[in-house]
């Protein structure tokens, strides 16, 4: 008897063998070392905008602190092998954020994250895209290229510069939207200008790269001053999903204490867990060369290969069903 015609889902888990595959392939004809690193730390991310699952251990008290947080990305600890001479590397694994659960989101998800040693983000944001049209080949398909500044790609959409309009003016284009402006920052206006208005206009066969972000927008980048500075990042977008988020890395550990420092007071703020800052990472950072790092999201990917709006679709068994 010959066998049935797979179905969707299992195509979909076999694309996902065959991603895992090919992002092997790419990293080893690059000599890009593949590591592991701990899923568990006794830091956390104090990212305001992103929550962490807390686990207790119950183990001995030599074991170190008993309140653990489950990673939401492996950037620290790649970082701190940077910091001892490791060199180019990179993981694909498992990482998890708590409370984001939706069509688009699910708890546990599959991030690659990878750094370039003496590069920065422009070099990478290059990488980034040979990796995605390798990627979109596994599924029969091309895409074009185009990269542009944050600051150029609002000037032409909308028609005003995004690092010095007035907020009324950044506000106008949503007026569509029913949207309750009640506590919304400068750069929440822009999130939405692009999650509402930009990223929905891209088309399925583009591969945008943004880059040279706002200041206010740096997390663990580089700011390079002008006029206007700015945060040396970039994202990275298949049709209008975004998949990557990409930094020239910041090795100033006061500065990145200042940050994590910042980000503590706004979680204060808001009532919300206040995760202990990894000191092991500030202390390494004096050590870190200089490098570019990216985090692309796989699921999102495998999302945009098979033209699917819905991350149970490439996932063997989605949160409400694990």
């Amino acid at each position: 008897m010959k066998n049935s015609k797979p179905t969707a889902h299992a195509r979909a888990l076999r694309l996902r063998a065959d991603l895992y595959a090919l992002i092997r392939r790419f990293f080893a004809e690059r000599e890009v070392l593949e590591v592991e690193t701990p899923m568990l730390s006794m830091a956390g991310n104090t990212d305001p905008n992103i929550e962490s699952f807390r686990l207790e251990f119950t183990g001995p008290r030599s074991a170190g602190a008993s309140s653990r947080w489950l990673r939401t990305s492996p950037e620290f600890p790649l970082k701190r092998l940077l910091a001892a001479g490791i060199g180019d590397c990179y993981e694909l694994g498992r990482v998890f954020r708590n409370g984001e659960a939706g069509t688009r989101h699910n708890p546990e998800f599959t991030m690659l994250e990878w750094y370039r040693v003496g590069w920065d983000h422009h070099r990478l944001m290059d990488e980034t895209a040979e990796l995605l049209k390798a990627a979109l080949a596994l599924a029969g398909r091309r895409a074009t290229v185009r990269d542009t500044s944050f600051r150029q790609l609002y000037l032409d959409k909308f028609g005003f510069d995004p690092m010095s309009a007035p907020e009324e003016e950044l506000r106008s284009p949503l007026g569509v939207y029913d949207i309750d402006p009640d506590g919304l920052t400068r750069d929440d206006w822009l999130d939405l200008l692009m999650t509402h208005l930009i990223q929905p206009s891209i088309p399925a066969s583009r591969i945008l790269l943004v880059y040279d972000y706002p200041v206010s927008q740096c997390a663990l980048a580089r700011i390079r001053p002008g006029t206007p500075a700015v945060a040396e990042r970039f994202e990275a977008y298949l049709g209008p999903l975004e998949l990557a988020n990409g930094y020239h890395e910041l090795t100033d550990p006061d500065e990145q204490r200042a940050r994590f420092e910042l980000d503590l007071a706004r979680r204060r703020a808001r009532n919300a867990a206040e995760p202990a800052i990894d000191e092991r990472l500030l202390a390494a950072l004096p050590r870190l060369p200089g490098c570019a790092g990216v985090a692309l999201g796989v699921d999102r990917l495998l999302m945009a290969l098979l033209g699917t709006d819905k991350i149970a679709d490439v996932l063997a068994f989605p949160f409400e069903r694990a």
